[in-house]
């Protein structure tokens, strides 16, 4: 628990981090990073092999036999297989049943060459494993079920070093007599690919030979679904103050680029970590963290483009964790503070930290709270939050912070940022469409950027902005009046209630003659809900009868609307008018329009009214008569009570 404000610190480690056995005399602990396993071998597996993984199914406990001391140790992707590196000659295999059982029988596979060492080993496939030695690449196929590999390929390369980024199944290989010609390769089901090679730009240092490429100065990472090598450069230009990272973009058919730059201003000891598309970089001397975002304008030379750290450097929030008491009296665990930076910190990508000596697995976590109030530019603040995931609450809230009073921003600034929301709303629409097309598949929809729809901006921003009293009703009327244009800019239908909205606020300031205007030069659209709410806006402005009805008369699908409307007011003849207008005089209902007759007590105008449908049922059946179906026999009786048998008889006749 940290003694400072949580707001001061935008990154932590993992509230509840992996707890395995710390390395001592008899234990070693390794991680692979393609299963996010951290196995603790004590005794070389004699005395077990314990196995964690993020969560309880991916925990184990096994024994081994001692061979000799465990170089390195990683499961198949089904964790059926373990293979493990003893020597630098050969990799055994333990095959494990699904109940986590091992098979006694265990196999092997020596490397090609008697002068050829393995360096390391990676699963590419479930049954698919790849050696890297110092000669190159051997590429197998593992048959459990025979405790046998087959060999399916060899690539001859001077190799230095090695890096594997498992999620995307890379594997580069550092050559060369400065370790700076890098060597991508590409596995997939039974195959591998060789990737155009390319040269790192080293660092020029006068009167000095050209350092080489440190392996612990180089990563992979996937920012933004696109595949980087990530560069540390300690000194990159002659007089250069601090470090700098270079990101190089991985593509199939060309050498990978540099694409961008990130400036440190620092220098020393880092480590890189990507969370939430955000890079982050650990520098030890100073203790504390920055995050680079490179989808954020920036300046550029053409060729790559150079970004500083979206905030100033801070440390990771303090914490504490609980440790065996070290009284020997007391038997229960004590909180005791960590410590920050520390030089057995061991970084993972792309997310990972590692305290062997601790015992401790943490995931590097974005919090996005504290950014809000660390970056003034609130355009550049809501970029970095919608390419955020899990930022919907913090961009609804920067969105109700900056319409208050005393936080209030500009139009200008509201309306980009209004864009913004709706650039992506738009974006997130049209997918969709494309998809129920079927002109891309439903597994190309990515979630990305966050989508804050209109229903969300109405129920946590605009809803509760109008009831605050402190606010000015122009200021209200302007912002909602510059989210519809927003909306319609982006080809977004505009949904009722926010006009209602605007009407109500209108309305309550008195405001009738802007209200006219909109309704007039159509700023607010025709539709059903908003004519209904003119109509019942009568009692307060006599003309909002009027407008709903030229509204109505706009939405061509509101006719019968519209009857209702007149009848309700007793205006019989309009009605009479209106159907005759829009050609549905013979679809309409006459007991309906008798029965409002009737009700006006104006024996003339209902005798309009009957006259006007008598005439109707002889131009469609030769007869006056109303058929039993339309229910009118009460309107026949009244009609006749008013002026006799022989008004309606003569007409029969």
């Amino acid at each position: 628990m940290a003694q400072q404000n949580d707001g001061c610190f935008y990154i932590e480690l993992c509230k509840n981090p992996i707890r395995f056995d710390p390395v001592d005399k008899v234990t070693n602990v390794f991680y692979d990073d393609a299963n996010r396993q951290v196995f603790a071998v004590r005794s070389c597996g004699a005395m077990g092999v314990v196995v964690k993984g993020p969560n309880d199914s991916n925990s184990l406990t096994f024994r081994m036999e001692s061979r000799g001391d465990v170089l390195s140790i990683k499961f198949s992707g089904d964790k059926r297989i373990l293979g493990v590196q003893r020597s630098q000659k050969s990799v055994e295999f333990i095959n494990f049943s699904p109940d986590g059982t091992t098979d006694q029988l265990e196999y092997s596979q020596t490397c090609k060459g008697r002068s050829t060492i393995i360096n390391g080993f990676v699963w590419t496939a479930i049954n698919e494993i790849c050696f890297i030695t110092d000669h190159g690449i051997e590429f197998y196929q593992v048959t459990p079920e025979r405790r046998t590999l087959k060999c399916l390929k060899t690539i001859n390369v001077s190799v230095v070093w090695h890096k594997w980024l498992a999620e995307s199944n890379l594997l580069l290989i550092a050559s060369g007599s400065l370790s700076n010609t890098l060597n991508p390769f590409y596995f997939r089901a039974g195959s591998v690919i060789k990737l155009p090679k390319f040269e790192v730009d080293l660092p020029v240092v006068p009167k000095q030979t050209k350092p080489n490429l440190m392996e612990r100065d180089v990563s992979m990472a996937t920012i933004y679904n696109q595949l980087y090598i990530v560069i540390l450069r300690h000194q990159p230009r002659p007089g250069s103050q601090g470090a700098e990272i270079v990101l190089y973009q991985i593509s199939r058919d060309t050498p990978a680029r540099k694409t961008d730059v990130l400036r440190l201003d620092m220098s020393g000891r880092f480590a890189i970590n990507v969370s939430d598309n955000l890079i982050v970089v650990h520098h030890q001397a100073s203790k504390t963290s920055v995050i680079f975002d490179i989808q954020l304008e920036t300046e550029t030379d053409g060729f790559a483009k150079y970004h500083y750290p979206v905030v100033s450097p801070l440390p990771l929030k303090p914490f504490k964790l609980l440790l065996p008491s070290l009284c020997v009296q007391e038997n229960k665990m004590m909180e005791y503070n960590c410590e920050l930076y520390s030089a057995n910190w061991i970084v993972f990508q792309p997310n990972i930290v590692i305290d062997a000596k601790l015992g401790c697995l943490w995931y590097v976590e974005l919090k996005l709270e504290p950014l809000v109030t660390m970056i003034p530019d609130k355009s550049r603040l809501m970029k970095l939050l919608l390419l955020r995931k899990d930022s919907k609450s913090v961009i609804l809230s920067v969105c109700r912070e900056m319409l208050k009073p005393g936080q209030q921003a500009d139009l200008s600034t509201i309306a980009k940022i209004l864009d913004m929301l709706n650039k992506v709303y738009q974006q997130h629409l049209e997918k969709e469409v494309l998809i129920l097309a079927g002109e891309i598949p439903g597994t190309d929809f990515n979630h990305a950027q966050v989508i804050v729809d209109q229903s969300e901006m109405y129920t946590h921003v605009f809803s509760e902005f109008e009831d605050n009293q402190e606010i000015k009703y122009k200021f209200k009327v302007a912002v909602l009046i510059e989210y519809i244009r927003s909306l319609s800019q982006c080809n977004i239908p505009v949904q009722h209630y926010l006009y209602e909205l605007i009407i109500n606020i209108l309305v309550r300031n008195n405001c009738f003659y802007q209200l006219h205007q909109f309704l007039q030069y159509h700023v607010l659209a025709d539709s059903k809900p908003l004519a209904c709410l003119m109509l019942s806006l009568e009692h307060v402005y006599a003309p909002a009868h009027q407008l709903a009805l030229d509204m109505l008369k706009r939405v061509s699908t509101a006719n019968e609307e519209i009857i209702e409307v007149l009848l309700s007011k007793h205006q019989l003849l309009p009605a009479v008018r209106f159907i005759r207008s829009v050609g549905i005089v013979d679809t309409v209902s006459a007991r309906k329009f008798l029965e409002a007759a009737m009700n006006t007590d104006d024996s003339m105008l209902f005798y309009t009214v009957f006259k006007f449908f008598e005439q109707r049922n002889i131009r469609l059946r030769q007869n006056p008569r109303f058929p039993a179906g339309e229910h009118c026999e009460e309107y026949v009786k009244h009609f006749e009570g008013l002026f006799g048998t022989d008004a309606l008889a003569s007409l029969a006749a």
